[in-house]
């Protein structure tokens, strides 16, 4: 059996800050969004237009999109639709979060059962912003595939650590090899996604813990997987059983 990877002793990398777009046909909603998201640590683009949203986020790689329900254009779901399905788009894969002044149970399923991976309800307070901030880092280009760090203060030891590490290894592996069987049986992948979140955490995984948190919201939302989310998924499975690997 491959080793768990060792303890990194190499100095921290600066990331990018994450890069959120935020569309909202509401000037004061923009505003403060916009605001209130810079002040947390975020670039971010603005416009207020579903169709200018689909077309910067097609040039453009966001880590979050932040997509009014209303907009002249295109509202959320049929920008996200629209970009899902473009192969080309550069945001293509990106997180998503829809937001709207008022919202009904259904609404809310609905919206996660299409792809985003929250709904926040306007108005809101800066502290419903630093969810979104969490998010966005959670991104490939923000979340570390191993955090040493974070498995040291989840475990207490670096040996702990290291077996905790061998034992995730060979759950991702047949994971990994049961996914698409498990996408079928949703009751079944929505308790093996909570167990895995828990692993992910003492052996210090985040991007995985990030996208099964994301899958399993919206299969729980919808009774259902859906495609995009399930290979979002699959990606972040694979690149953590190769870290793990090396």
């Amino acid at each position: 059996m491959p080793t768990a990877a060792p303890l990194s002793h190499a100095p921290a990398v600066r990331l990018p800050l994450p890069y959120v777009l935020v569309a909202d046909d509401d000037a004061a909603s923009r505003r403060f969004l916009g605001d209130g998201l810079r002040a947390l640590g975020a670039q971010v683009r603005e416009c207020a237009d579903g169709q200018v949203a689909l077309a910067q986020a097609a040039i453009e790689t966001f880590d979050l999109l932040l997509l009014d329900c209303r907009m002249p254009g295109a509202g959320a779901r049929e920008v996200l639709v629209a970009l899902r399905a473009d192969g080309l788009a550069r945001s293509a894969d990106a997180l998503a979060v829809a937001t709207s002044a008022e919202l009904s149970p259904e609404d809310r399923r609905q919206l996660l059962a299409a792809g985003f991976s929250d709904v926040l309800l306007k108005p809101c307070r800066l502290d419903a912003l630093r969810p979104l901030m969490a998010l966005a880092r959670s991104s490939g280009r923000h979340a570390p595939l191993l955090d040493d760090a974070a498995g040291l203060a989840s475990s207490g030891d670096g040996g702990t650590m290291q077996a905790l590490r061998g034992l995730l290894r060979e759950e991702l592996a047949a994971l990994l090899q049961e996914l698409d069987r498990l996408c079928t049986e949703p009751a079944r992948l929505v308790e093996r996604l909570h167990r895995l979140r828990s692993a992910c955490g003492f052996c210090g995984a985040p991007a995985l813990s990030a996208q099964a948190m994301h899958l399993q919201r919206q299969v729980e939302a919808d009774g259902s997987v859906a495609q995009g989310a399930q290979e979002r998924f699959r990606r972040a499975l694979a690149a953590t059983l190769a870290a793990l690997d090396r």
